[in-house]
């Protein structure tokens, strides 16, 4: 109800104020009854709009670019809201010669932004999706899901070789489990090397080493304007998308009512009902960096189709299959598609990485 109020309200003001603007006091021609009432609840939002709305964020360019998205679209819904981005340094920032695998997966590039929103110390945070655990702290929730950008992980190779043109041996560069099992199941001849760092540093890398190629996801190639990079884009059926990649995570607090109202204005219900169907995959699964899971949904005809898929590190065994059903089913489609998989023998893939991650740990 209070979201509602906030929804209508800003409408109001939208009216208001291009009435104003235009000087004809067309915003302004309402009864008097329904102005008293419109700026009674005007009064309600009004600390909304003057707080100062602090965005906690990595500090990455391509991180400090989708939090400046996100700041751009609330100043634009709410003019007289200040917005500032604070910069969190995480342990994933930290470690960066180290396999994300072998240095505890998933949550490393959130935690941290994560406490500084449990401690009050920012008020929403900007997160790759696919960077998300499948299990979020209690009182944080996903507060908005804005349209998800193109989710297919991208090949760039020296020479601009495409996928099929690569050598027998070539040096493939990629720290993700998942890319790199998908790939080794398709040209077991391939050699997967780690490759760590942000974007930039990555580039840079198959310049400066003997890599043949690298694997990155389209989504951050396309968000620094760096398309003319992309050699080729590889196909969902080549190698199946991280969950939620290519979307954004605006995480908030889920007492916090105003910031919830200002992200509902971000929040885009497609890609939010896609990404928790991909995300309630992974929760079954209790899958992180340490598995090679990937899932991909989409909306189509009325209808939600998620593949999901588990893999060997060595990509000799893979699993995957498809469901789909309603649209309203999405994250009862992500379930039972994972008992499925579960049925033919993820856990145990699953377990025996958990196993060895453990053993490595203990070394």
């Amino acid at each position: 109800m209070q979201r509602e109020k906030h929804r209508e309200i800003n409408v109001r003001l939208r009216i208001l104020q291009q009435g104003q603007r235009r000087g004809n006091g067309q915003g302004l021609r309402l009864n008097i009854r329904v102005q008293r009432l419109f700026f009674i609840e005007l009064r309600e939002l009004r600390p909304l709009m003057l707080k100062t709305i602090r965005i906690g964020t990595r500090g990455s360019r391509l991180a400090l670019w989708q939090a400046n998205w996100v700041k751009s679209r609330i100043e634009e819904n709410f003019p007289e809201s200040g917005v500032s981005l604070v910069v969190i340094k995480t342990r994933g920032d930290k470690i960066l010669d180290v396999p994300l695998a072998r240095v505890g997966g998933k949550g490393l590039f959130v935690k941290e932004i994560e406490e500084a929103l449990l401690d009050n110390r920012v008020d929403l945070a900007v997160h790759s999706m696919k960077d998300m655990p499948a299990e979020l702290p209690p009182e944080l929730h996903i507060g908005a899901v804005p349209l998800r950008e193109n989710p297919n992980d991208v090949l760039i190779s020296k020479n601009n070789k495409p996928l099929s043109m690569l050598p027998a041996g070539a040096r493939i560069g990629t720290s993700s489990l998942r890319r790199g099992s998908q790939m080794l199941n398709a040209r077991p001849d391939f050699r997967i090397e780690p490759l760590r760092g942000n974007l930039e540093t990555r580039l840079r890398k198959l310049k400066t080493t003997d890599l043949d190629a690298i694997i990155l996801a389209a989504a951050g190639i396309l968000r620094m304007g760096l398309a003319n990079r992309i050699t080729e884009y590889l196909d969902e059926n080549i190698l199946l998308p991280a969950v939620g990649q290519g979307a954004l995570c605006i995480e908030c607090r889920k007492n916090d009512e105003k910031i919830n109202a200002v992200l509902e204005t971000l929040d885009h219900p497609d890609t939010r009902t896609v990404i928790m169907g991909e995300r309630a995959f992974l929760t079954r699964l209790g899958g992180g960096c340490q598995t090679p899971i990937a899932a991909f949904g989409r909306l189509e005809n009325g209808r939600f189709t998620l593949t999901g898929m588990v893999a060997s590190v060595d990509g000799k065994t893979l699993l995957k299959d498809t469901l789909d059903g309603n649209p309203e089913q999405s994250v009862s489609i992500g379930k039972a598609l994972g008992d499925r998989l579960i049925a033919m023998g993820a856990q145990t893939i699953i377990d025996t990485l958990k196993e060895d991650f453990i053993k490595n740990e203990t070394r």
